[in-house]
């Protein structure tokens, strides 16, 4: 009887012992890839799409075998646009949930929150949105818009005949580090165009901030003074109280011009568009532009929205930073087949001059030094439903300026990010 017991609790310790390995080796054969974005908040307007569209991309390469073989597993964490938050969030990514890589954050604070947490493990961030420059990390791949990128061309245009000979600059942004140092480098720009500070005007509102009336109406009368153009950093969900009273108060395009950094796409759904019709947005990428691969792009999005039953999937649409995610989970799934490893100084050293056939209708490059995507500039005219009519455009992609030649000391800055560890 003793011996029979003993040979069941052999048996049973063997089969835990089995399933254990099971469990291990199941774990090992998928390579988890982190989703860092704000699901609740202020930012959620305009991040919710990038942890769809990150979900998408993994299926989309899951479907095809994978990594090096293994699947690719999300692992999806909500900051919940709360800043302290995103860097405990990306601490928990990869030290407990172990993640290779992590693809997110949409403001700037959110990423200057996490940077330590990613220099300070090795982790590997890729960051989808455009930026304020200023930054190079070892640990972070910026496949958005550094300003030489955006903002600079934006007001070139602005001042050019073409986009209506603006005098005079209202710089309206959310009040954080990516509209007052973009508003800094485009103030020193602006100098640089003979441009007096008594022609230039700053304003910031708090995240959330929803009562724009007195701004509009102190837009309407700063115009008086010259032709104006009003530059808008505004991010989240304030957009949609600006762009409405920019609607009450008649403020048309034809008179002052906004062109938007943070507005896209996402942000105009559920606005009526048709008093905005004319104001401008700069970006990398939009819907509109029409080309064999974003056709694909935007078809198969908008089944991915249908068959998951999106929130409005009805009026699914792409956006520049949900074609940013989209080209960086590709870029770092050929950086790991070809470093046949998920290694983040392998990775690292084999993202240097990947290169991706993006819906922008442009190969994009990773920068073989300074971890930006030379990247197409785009200035879109807001049109009745919602999309942009493309109005300018530069030739090709341009390699990106972390380090802004109208920030003084700028000059001194390597343009190579510094491998560690």
């Amino acid at each position: 009887m003793q011996r029979r017991s003993l040979i069941k609790a052999f048996t049973l310790s063997a089969s835990i012992a089995a399933m254990g390995m099971s469990w291990t080796l199941q774990a090992a054969e998928t390579i988890k890839v982190g989703i860092l974005h704000s699901l609740s908040g202020t930012m959620a307007i305009s991040e919710t799409s990038l942890k769809d569209m990150a979900l998408m991309t993994i299926d989309e390469i899951n479907a095809k075998g994978g990594v090096n073989g293994k699947q690719l597993e999300p692992v999806v964490v909500d900051p919940a646009s709360n800043w302290p938050l995103f860097a405990e969030k990306a601490r928990q990514l990869l030290t407990k949930d172990k993640v290779d890589v992590v693809f997110g954050c949409w403001t700037s604070v959110s990423r200057k929150s996490v940077l330590p947490v990613f220099e300070e493990l090795n982790g590997l961030l890729f960051y989808p949105v455009q930026y304020e420059g200023e930054e190079l990390s070892p640990n972070v791949f910026y496949t958005g818009a550094a300003p030489n990128q955006q903002a600079i061309p934006a007001v070139e245009y602005l001042m050019s005949e073409d986009g209506g000979s603006a005098k005079r600059f209202f710089l309206m942004g959310t009040d954080y580090v990516y509209p007052r140092t973009t508003n800094k480098i485009l103030r020193s720009f602006l100098h640089s165009k003979g441009i007096a500070d008594k022609d230039i005007e700053e304003v910031y509102t708090p995240f959330g901030h929803s009562d724009y009336q007195t701004i509009v109406a102190n837009i309407k009368k700063f115009s008086a003074g010259g032709k104006t153009a009003v530059i808008s950093t505004v991010n989240g969900d304030s957009n949609v109280p600006f762009y409405k009273e920019l609607a009450n108060q008649g403020l048309e395009a034809t008179d002052v011009p906004v062109v938007a950094f943070s507005v896209g796409e996402e942000e105009l759904r559920g606005i009526d568009t048709k008093p905005l019709v004319g104001h401008l947005a700069a970006w990398n990428y939009f819907e509109s532009v029409d080309n064999p691969v974003n056709g694909k792009f935007v078809e198969q999005w908008k089944a991915y929205a249908k068959a998951k039953n999106l929130p409005n999937y009805q009026t699914a649409v792409t956006n520049d930073p949900m074609e940013a995610t989209y080209v960086g989970i590709h870029m770092w799934a050929q950086a790991v087949e070809k470093a046949g490893t998920t290694d983040v100084n392998k990775v690292r050293e084999a993202l240097a001059g990947q290169s991706f056939a993006a819906p922008s209708g442009y190969t994009l490059t990773m920068d073989k030094t300074n971890h930006h995507l030379h990247k197409p500039v785009m200035i879109g005219e807001i049109q009745e439903d919602g999309q942009f009519s493309v109005v300018w455009q530069t030739e090709g992609p341009l390699r990106a300026q972390p380090w802004s030649p109208f920030i003084p000391g700028n000059d001194k800055k390597p343009d190579y990010a510094v491998k560690t560890n």
